[in-house]
């Protein structure tokens, strides 16, 4: 007897938590489907979930960084949402991952891939170079974009508008004594980001770190994110590294598709 009234509650149990989890697994599509960010009734609509239970679980994938709420009641894919997408679409070799690991090979240093997320960037994939040190950085992450290299090159192709909001909504706080801080010095820099097609980033983020980095941009032009070598200042010469300059910005334009496809659409044409 024992046995038979409990077999049927532990599928009643696994049902449900298969329930909750196609659920959360339903709302995060709908986060991450077409141009976002989406606000909360949208997102219900789409799944058929209920708005509290939405607003629950929305919560709950925040907290775990799965989502990011943009602080206008709208939300889009967070951090953690963005990173296992990309390692998804480099999943079967001939990926991203792979075009990854032959550009660090090539380039000798570490190297990283960052994609927009909202006022920022944030690590999706990292790969460290062959030197007798190790780069403080991590996947999830989070950039300024004013100060990186990834994150000038994102800045560098949005439309001066939307440029402007965002460096008025984040300010330009000095990360290091190199660090633009003056709009139209940054502004003057980006121009010459886009003339020469890559982004350096000398001490300005952090003391003894030195990046270039290119945007990876769609199909339109926008940015999506950025691919970036990183050096330190005491073993590898600016000389040295602008040299690989050329085929940073070949394999950013050959990464580009792979990080379109697992980005949403929010951050390439925000509303």
């Amino acid at each position: 007897m024992t046995i038979e009234n409990a077999t049927p509650t532990e599928p009643a149990a696994s049902a449900s938590a298969d329930g909750a989890a196609l659920r959360a697994l339903r709302i995060l599509e709908a986060v991450a489907t077409g141009v976002g960010p989406h606000r909360l009734g949208h997102i219900a609509a789409e799944t058929g979930v209920s708005k509290p239970s939405v607003h629950r679980i929305l919560a709950q994938l925040g907290e775990a960084g799965f989502v990011s709420a943009d602080g206008f009641g709208r939300y889009a894919p967070g951090p953690r949402s963005y990173a296992l997408a990309a390692r998804l679409s480099g999943a079967h070799g001939v990926g991203a991952e792979s075009i990854l690991r032959q550009f660090q090979s090539d380039v000798d240093n570490t190297v990283h891939v960052g994609l927009r997320s909202g006022n920022q960037a944030v690590y999706v994939n990292k790969i460290e170079g062959n030197q007798p040190y190790r780069m403080a950085s991590h996947v999830g992450m989070q950039l300024p974009l004013h100060s990186t290299a990834i994150g000038k090159a994102i800045l560098a192709y949005l439309p001066a508008s939307e440029r402007a909001q965002l460096l008025a909504e984040v300010g330009m706080p000095a990360r290091t004594p190199a660090t633009l801080t003056d709009l139209d010095k940054l502004e003057a820099n980006l121009a010459e980001v886009r003339d020469r097609g890559y982004a350096v980033d000398d001490e300005e983020n952090e003391p003894t770190i030195r990046c270039v980095a290119a945007a990876l941009l769609d199909r339109q032009g926008r940015p999506i994110g950025g691919l970036s070598i990183s050096t330190v200042t005491f073993l590898v010469t600016s000389q040295d590294l602008l040299a690989l300059t050329p085929r940073l910005a070949e394999t950013a334009a050959l990464l580009a598709p792979w990080y379109v496809a697992a980005t949403p659409a929010h951050d390439r044409a925000r509303r």
